[in-house]
């Protein structure tokens, strides 16, 4: 018997269901799928350094996760118009927020990014990615369909303006993943390669600001560049269990890289996924990521809407971004940047904002009339 609604059920869920890609929803289910299983190998060796309870870190998760798909699936139900307003709500409160945290969160490692409210402990720029990456691509395909309006101009003031709210954290990473999104869809919307080129300059000056002005910067590009310069304790013992693990790991339970990293539930979880279940599980958890990211590429191509085709790739930008700085920087092919895995790694924030952005592909991706996006 089959418990999907029919076709002809023209309910908010039965023409969800029948318009939204069911083989992304399937995709991410299986990153969700591979977050429980490594979180449940590397976080109780985690909560022991931390002097807490076991399974302290699993039970929070696990409560996240929930949450996250709910919201994902919520977000998913929406039409492109209402995608649009919940993006510059996110991006207002995130802004807003993230302004705060500079001044009032705690600093962790040289940089204040966490804010606690009511006991919950959360961080505001996770919500920047989403929320900027459709208001970016808004601007840019209104510019297209009116062409008095400066759609470039102001996203671009945009940019600047959110990068300077996460240089007072300072948040290198985040920023650096806001003005990929940016510089991916300017390409889309006709840049000019002189202009482009100019923007690969500006991104080298910022660059060599930033290490020459934060400390922790500095020492990250130093001992990736010269592993010998200081403590590469962590980078070390990462690519150690890539060794250890091989092709088929050495078994759920039996590595040792998680009593080790202080970030092997967070940072360093592929890490662990090498070294436990080896070569042929990291090769699947990467082509996951390829598979969203391609899939989705695919489907906002096929779209006649340019917001739509611009809010997804911005989306995808950023998403396949944050995978990508992750394991480059596990495998030491780029200095680490303290960016989660997605649906993987722990991280009650990480997972809420992943889950909004993913929503929001899967809402502007869902079949509409016609057979077009």
């Amino acid at each position: 018997m089959s418990y999907a609604p029919s076709r002809l059920d023209t309910s908010v869920i039965g023409r969800w269901w029948w318009t939204v890609d069911r083989w992304l929803l399937i995709a991410v289910g299986l990153l969700i799928v591979y977050g429980i299983v490594l979180t449940l190998a590397a976080s109780p060796s985690a909560a022991a350094r931390a002097n807490i309870e076991s399974f302290h870190f699993v039970r929070q998760q696990l409560l996240f996760i929930p949450c996250a798909i709910a919201l994902m699936l919520l977000t998913s139900l929406l039409t492109p118009p209402w995608v649009r307003r919940s993006a510059l709500i996110v991006l207002a409160g995130a802004l807003i927020f993230s302004v705060f945290v500079a001044f009032a969160g705690a600093e962790i490692r040289g940089a204040r990014r966490w804010l606690s409210i009511a006991g919950f402990a959360f961080q505001p720029s996770e919500f920047i990615k989403p929320g900027f990456a459709v208001v970016c691509a808004w601007l840019c395909a209104a510019a297209h369909s009116d062409t008095g309006f400066p759609g470039r101009v102001l996203a671009t003031f945009l940019c600047l303006g959110t990068l300077g709210v996460l240089a007072i954290q300072p948040d290198i990473g985040m920023a650096s993943v806001v003005f990929s999104i940016w510089f991916c869809l300017m390409f889309l919307a006709g840049l000019s390669l002189w202009l482009i080129g100019a923007g690969v300059l500006v991104v080298a000056g910022a660059a060599a600001a930033a290490y020459f002005t934060f400390a922790h910067v500095a020492k990250r590009v130093d001992l990736f560049l010269n592993p010998g310069s200081g403590d590469n304790y962590q980078v070390d013992r990462s690519l150690d269990a890539f060794i250890n693990g091989g092709i088929f790991g050495k078994g759920p339970g039996e590595g040792t890289v998680k009593a080790m990293l202080p970030d092997a539930h967070s940072d360093f979880i592929f890490a662990v996924a090498g070294e436990e279940f080896g070569l042929i599980a990291c090769l699947l958890i990467v082509a996951t990521y390829a598979f969203i990211v391609i899939r989705g590429f695919f489907r906002a191509m096929e779209s006649n809407n340019l917001f739509v085709l611009f809010a997804t790739v911005g989306l995808l930008a950023a998403f396949g971004l944050q995978a990508i700085v992750n394991l480059a920087s596990t495998l030491h092919l780029m200095p680490t940047k303290g960016m989660t895995l997605p649906f993987i790694s722990y991280g009650g924030s990480s997972i809420m904002a992943l889950a909004l952005g993913t929503g929001m592909i899967l809402a502007l991706t869902r079949d509409r009339a016609g057979g077009t996006l």
